[in-house]
């Protein structure tokens, strides 16, 4: 891939094989059809101890085609562009619907709530970088963690990554929506310490816009300084401490609320929120905002997965639950209306408190700082949660050691209500925005 490479497809050639897949859906009987085409292609090196590991290109396209024969619904996929292959990929789907039980949910969404205009919401910010260009900074990167500490002993490698993609959605009533987006990730992670006494850890930066990215040497230094800081850890005692999630990791507890409040768990009633909407599920000053058309945001986008129209919406307001995660069909299952989420969510914003994660350490004063979690042990539908973890100890305020080999356990119900407070250390890599998270109180098994 050279600096000039771009799509294989234009715009327009996307939209007029989603216009082909609706005209021939209707020409074969559906009674109604959605259709997504896409095309991405990108760049990927990892260079590990200044030697180049791998160099991998990728070049994907594809179309998905959901029919609806009544109330019956089918679903066929192709990365055959030509026309023969589209029709024979409808009459598949249609096929597949056939022989599919009826659901009086199933269809589209309202045609009133379709995206109309869809804003710029400048997603795309091609990187034109060449392999050279990507070996060179990758090697700067890791050389920056071999420099930053004579501790730093081997390394598993630092990565560059750029992808560039574009699709087209479209569906049977007048819908037709879609853009170009980038996303691109500069990596590292080394391993620190001699023998037996060995600590790995890593560091990333990613963004739409690639001079938006942390600068290479910056992550490869933080990366060996977290490698290092970890050396020499060990057990503490078993039993309940106040717990601080660091800003990478809190990020996921916004993802178990909206796994939690997310349709698909509602109607199946797998879910700890099960009838919590409009009730008080966190502390008093948590707000949780959902703002899906943030300027280059990672998880910005003017429709939902069924082409809805995505809006700004507050999903918990003086700790109470205000809104759940639905898209057309779920909503349908629990009698409600969607919010735009066929897909996921949208920037999910928690507001930030007034101190950083040294002032949240000092407000905490004697607990456990979790830096890294191992395992999925999450019951949603009880809201158990079981993980291993490791992290430092924390006396008067301030770290002391490192730990390892430890568990945290607790119940999401009680951890989201026992939210001390919420720092303003965010780290933004991804579709949920939040600093790192002071809890009252976890079960931590160590000695």
């Amino acid at each position: 891939m050279s600096e000039t490479a771009a799509f294989s497809y234009a715009f327009a050639t996307l939209q007029q094989l989603a216009e082909d897949v609706l005209k021939h859906a209707s020409a074969k009987g559906a009674t109604a059809c959605e259709v997504d085409v896409s095309e991405g292609f990108g760049q990927s090196v990892s260079v590990r101890c200044d030697e180049v590991e791998t160099i991998e290109f990728n070049r994907d396209k594809g179309i998905g085609i959901t029919v609806y024969s009544g109330q019956r619904k089918g679903y066929a996929s192709t990365s055959d562009f030509s026309a023969q292959a589209l029709r024979e990929t409808v009459e598949a789907a249609l096929n597949i619907a056939r022989f599919t039980a009826e659901d009086d949910c199933a269809g589209l969404a309202d045609a009133a709530l379709m995206a109309k205009d869809c804003p710029d919401l400048d997603l795309y910010h091609p990187w034109a970088l060449s392999v050279e260009e990507s070996i060179e900074t990758a090697r700067r990167c890791e050389q920056a963690a071999f420099d930053a500490s004579p501790l730093v002993s081997n390394s598993e490698g630092a990565s560059i990554s750029t992808q560039q993609a574009h699709f087209v959605s479209a569906n049977s009533l007048g819908f037709m929506g879609g853009y170009p987006t980038s996303r691109h990730y500069i990596s590292c992670s080394v391993i620190a310490g001699e023998q037996d006494a060995m600590q790995r850890d890593d560091w990333y930066t990613t963004h739409r816009d690639a001079t938006r990215l942390d600068d290479p040497q910056q992550v490869g230094r933080i990366a060996a300084e977290r490698a290092v800081a970890r050396l020499g850890g060990r057990k503490i005692k078993t039993g309940e401490y106040p717990v601080v999630f660091e800003a990478p990791l809190a990020g996921g507890l916004l993802g178990s609320l909206v796994h939690a409040a997310s349709g698909g768990a509602l109607y199946r009633k797998a879910s700890f929120l099960l009838d919590h909407l409009g009730k008080k599920v966190m502390p008093d000053f948590v707000h949780i905002a959902e703002r899906p058309h943030i300027p280059c945001g990672l998880g910005s986008a003017a429709f939902d997965s069924d082409g809805v129209a995505t809006r700004d919406r507050d999903i918990v307001t003086g700790g109470i639950l205000q809104g759940y995660f639905l898209s057309a069909y779920t909503a349908r299952k629990l009698g409600m209306h969607t919010t735009a989420n066929a897909g996921g969510s949208h920037n999910l914003i928690i507001q930030p408190g007034q101190y950083d994660l040294d002032g949240l350490l000092a407000q905490m004063g004697r607990g456990l700082l979790v830096t890294e979690l191992l395992g999925h042990g999450i019951n949603y539908v009880t809201g158990d949660y079981s993980r291993g973890a490791a992290g430092y100890w924390v006396e008067n305020g301030k770290i002391v050691h490192p730990v390892e080999e430890i568990t945290i356990a607790g119940n999401l119900k009680a951890m989201l209500a026992g939210i001390v407070a919420v720092g303003n250390d965010v780290q933004v890599r991804g579709t949920k925005q939040t600093g790192s998270i002071l809890l009252d109180r976890m079960t931590v098994a160590g000695e």
